[in-house]
């Protein structure tokens, strides 16, 4: 049997802002979208997917906006992007818009 990662789904309680957090730096087009419910994000080779969070958890506090510093450091979910642009000068281009990007990490036997 073979298989493939296909569609990786975020659960969140904001999906217009999550949808524009990684569509605007990214430029992702959307497959599918139920406004503020569900939208996915086609991402290379998988979607991203953004689902609405249940009921129960709606009226949980959330750390901050999606993105944030306080978002990055509660969470284990990582998601890794390759790109064949200039990476510093995008990484630049997205702090002057305000968004958070750590340094950049470069480990030995990766370009």
């Amino acid at each position: 049997m073979s298989i493939a990662s296909v569609r990786l789904i975020l659960y969140v309680h904001d999906v217009g802002a999550v949808k524009a957090f990684y569509q605007t730096p990214f430029a992702l087009s959307v497959t599918e979208e139920i406004a503020n419910e569900w939208v996915v994000l086609a991402a290379g080779g998988i979607d991203l997917a953004l689902h609405r969070v249940g009921e129960t958890y709606r009226q949980q506090p959330t750390a901050r906006a999606p993105g944030s510093v306080a978002n990055a450091a509660n969470t284990t979910t990582k998601l890794v992007f390759a790109t064949t642009t200039d990476l510093p000068g995008h990484r630049q281009q997205r702090q002057h818009a305000g968004v958070h990007v750590g340094e950049l990490k470069r480990y030995a036997g990766f370009a």
